[in-house]
């Protein structure tokens, strides 16, 4: 949460500059927000997160050097406190999902009108966590049929699944090793082979992907008596 005697901090993530324009003007006109910086790459707007150090971070779900959720992923693995929203021009369920489990705190379609997405940013950096609701149902309704298991943690063998959940508790190899009876050089490789097979290169982005899995569970979410 933001203190609400400054100004709130503004990064915008798009590959369109006349986009990223059109917003920075909108933003800056609002009392209360500055946009810090400008990236138009996933790669350059970790980089401003890192320089600018902005309360929200406004990001383009697709990127020409990556999409937008993994972006979303890295940023919230590095700096946890800031509030990601995603804003794409399609509604796709797949990608909502991907970006609750990215840890993105709002998804909202770039046809929102200005005082709505003015709204939904304020409530970010407030530390609200905001979804499109049409977008959301439909969501809901198919995790509901489908009871799948996350497609990332099934890609992982069993003892993969016991290490990541030791990562997610914060435990370092040598500990991992000493818990499990295996050589601290096989927990790295096993460690080097599971974010491979999650498509992610840090260990802290894996361990953040498996506490939210594990939060989501211990929730019921989506809750079992949704109502249709």
């Amino acid at each position: 949460m933001t203190d609400a005697s400054r100004d709130l901090r503004i990064v915008l993530v798009d590959d369109h500059e006349v986009v990223r324009q059109g917003l920075k003007a909108l933003l800056d006109a609002q009392e209360g927000f500055t946009v810090v910086g400008e990236a138009g790459t996933a790669a350059e707007g970790i980089r401003r997160v890192g320089y600018d150090a902005p309360d929200v971070v406004v990001l383009d779900v697709r990127l020409p050097d990556g999409s937008g959720v993994e972006t979303c992923r890295e940023i919230k693995a590095r700096w946890p406190d800031v509030g990601v929203l995603m804003l794409t021009s399609y509604a796709d369920e797949e990608a909502l999902m991907a970006a609750i489990m990215a840890g993105a705190a709002g998804y909202v379609l770039k046809r929102i009108d200005s005082a709505a997405l003015i709204d939904s940013i304020r409530k970010v950096g407030a530390g609200e966590s905001l979804l499109d609701p049409e977008m959301t149902e439909r969501l809901f309704e198919k995790l509901r049929k489908q009871h799948a298991e996350d497609p990332l943690l099934a890609r992982l063998s069993p003892q993969e699944r016991r290490i990541l959940d030791l990562i997610a508790q914060g435990k370092t190899n040598r500990q991992i090793a000493e818990e499990l009876f295996l050589a601290e050089k096989t927990v790295k490789n096993y460690v080097s082979n599971l974010l491979s097979k999650m498509e992610m290169r840090r260990r802290s982005e894996a361990a953040a992907y498996a506490a939210r899995i594990a939060t989501m569970r211990e929730h019921h979410y989506p809750p079992e008596d949704w109502e249709e």
